[in-house]
This record gives C-alpha cells, sequence and structure tokens, in this order.
C-alpha cells in the first residue's frame, strides 16, 4: 500500500539516486549497503515498480525511476520546508513578514534585503504592499503589517518607531517635448509660471493628509493613485511633477525627462527626503524582521 511509504524510504531512494549507487549511498547516509538495498527494495514493493536497473556493475534509474524521482525531491523538500518552520515556531520566528513599502523608495533595494532575510529564515512567508504618503503608516497603526518603509517627515506619530535608512533625491521633472521642457537650460521659470501648467500629484490612499496638500504649486492637477501612473503621464508630457532620482535617471540621461528650469524647487529643481524604516512601539521585530532591517541598512550605506 501507498499509504506504508517511510520518508526513510524516499530519502535513501534520492540519495542512492544522486550518489549512483547503493554503496555511495550507504556512506552518504551512515549505514551499511544491505540496509540501504533492502529500503529501496521496500520502497519498489509498496510503489509497484521497479526504480532502478540492476542488471549492470552500478545500478541505473529506470524509467519508472527517472519520473518518481522528482516527486520524491519535492516530498523531501516541503518535509523540510515543515521542519524548518515548525523549529521557527519554537524559536520565536515570525511566520510571515508583512512589509508596507512608501513608493518612493526602490523595491530592488526591499527585494535584495528580502533575499538575505529567507537565506536565514526560508521558512518565514513574506506579505509586501505598496503605497504612497500615509498608506504606510496607517498600515502600521491599523496592525495590517509589521514593518513599514516611510519617506519624508510629513506624518510623525509617538507610537510610531523609526531607523533612518536613507536620501531619496526627488527631482522636478517634465518632459522633453513640453513647452516647460523647451526652455530648460534657457529660461528660468518662476512659481506663477509653474502654476499655469498641469502638476501630476500622488494621491493619498489615507485620510493622513485629508484638507492638505504636499509640493502642490498648480491649481490644475491631475490625481493619481500610483506612481507608475505619475511617471507615466509625465513621460507623455501631460505635465510636471517631482519623481525619486532611482526612477527617472534614466530618462534624465537619455533626454525623455528633463529638469524643471526653476528655483522653486530646490537647487537644481532637487530636494533629498529621508527614508526611515519604521514599526509599532509596542510591537517589538522578531528574528526576521531584525535580519531584514539590518540587511535593509546594510544595503542602503552601499
Amino acid at each position: 500500500m501507498i499509504d506504508a511509504l517511510t520518508l526513510d524510504q524516499v530519502r535513501t531512494f534520492v540519495v542512492v539516486a544522486e550518489s549512483g549507487s547503493f554503496r555511495s549511498g550507504a556512506t552518504r547516509l551512515s549505514r551499511v549497503q544491505s540496509a540501504v538495498s533492502h529500503a529501496i527494495a521496500n520502497l519498489e514493493a509498496e510503489l509497484g515498480v521497479s526504480l532502478f536497473d540492476r542488471t549492470g556493475h552500478r545500478p541505473v534509474l529506470t524509467p519508472e525511476g527517472q519520473a518518481l524521482l522528482s516527486n520524491a525531491r519535492d516530498v523531501l523538500l516541503r518535509v523540510d520546508a515543515m521542519r524548518a518552520r515548525a523549529r521557527g515556531m519554537g524559536e520565536g520566528v515570525e511566520l510571515e513578514l508583512s512589509l508596507i513599502v512608501d513608493v518612493l523608495f526602490p523595491l530592488a533595494t526591499v527585494g535584495g534585503a528580502l533575499r538575505e532575510m529567507r537565506t536565514v529564515y526560508p521558512s518565514v512567508a513574506i506579505r509586501l504592499a505598496v503605497s504612497p504618503l500615509g498608506g504606510p503608516l496607517e498600515g502600521l497603526i491599523n496592525r495590517r503589517f509589521t514593518l513599514g518603509i516611510m519617506a519624508g517627515e510629513i506624518f510623525p506619530d509617538p507610537a510610531i518607531s523609526r531607523r533612518a535608512l536613507a536620501e531619496v533625491q526627488m527631482i522636478a521633472v517634465v518632459a522633453a517635448e513640453h513647452p516647460l521642457g523647451l526652455n530648460a537650460g534657457r529660461v528660468t521659470v518662476a512659481s506663477p509660471d509653474l502654476a499655469d501648467h498641469l502638476q501630476i500629484v500622488l494621491s493619498d490612499p489615507s485620510q493622513r493628509s485629508e484638507g492638505r496638500d504636499f509640493g502642490v504649486l498648480s491649481p490644475q492637477t491631475c490625481r493619481v493613485s500610483s506612481q507608475d501612473a505619475k511617471h507615466a503621464l509625465i513621460l507623455a508630457g501631460l505635465g510636471w511633477g517631482r519623481l525619486p532620482e532611482w526612477q527617472v535617471e534614466r530618462d534624465l540621461a537619455e533626454g525623455r525627462l528633463v529638469r524643471l528650469p526653476t528655483a522653486s524647487l530646490g537647487r537644481d529643481s532637487q530636494l533629498p527626503m529621508e527614508v526611515y524604516l519604521v514599526h509599532r512601539i509596542d510591537e517589538p521585530l522578531g528574528p526576521a524582521a531584525r535580519v531584514f532591517g539590518d540587511a535593509l541598512a546594510r544595503l542602503c550605506g552601499r
């Protein structure tokens, strides 16, 4: 009966297949060869198929053995993952790392830190969201996320612990073919002139900025719900706006976007914005979150 299969038999099958012989498999398993041969024979009897052709000098996988080897490896992988997860529970390791990231922070850096965390705690699941403005703070306050990455100083909260990570340079840009872009390098644009053109602005999904606007200089606005939409509309020449340097660096280098020719939006149309790793003070971070935070800080410091 298939129900009589044991993990030991499955593991023995995989080790023999990978080592190329019963003798080598026995050495790897620290067993006598007869015990390994017996385990494989029992497994073949349970499955009703021959896994190895034993007619030659060395055992060779049969077509059935080849087909079932991937299943056996998958079984062992899942069992090992379950054991690691159970061990993590006993050590206080989180079952899940939930993270909400400000749209202004590069996800590639977050991915690098998550990869490092997973090498230490492979059983920890990951849940990630991206949100602008008050979204990360709201996610922490409502306990929907354990960790957040917040940009700027506009939403201070005494219940939130902050760890400075890096500066994101925000650059005021416009498409090269936009009327404001055509004057770049020749004419300096004043604030009243910016107000004559459409500004592309991110909407806040939270209620944190209700009744307030941040960095909005034009009465003409196009409000969008995502950073990618803002980037795309500015590239299309619809209007102007601020975008993080990491997102527009290539567009500026290749001439699709230009810096706004104005001194109203920082020197060289650029302003730094501090980015923080944040979490609730009343919810201390677990081992996986701490490893992630340290990895993120190290990557930001490069």
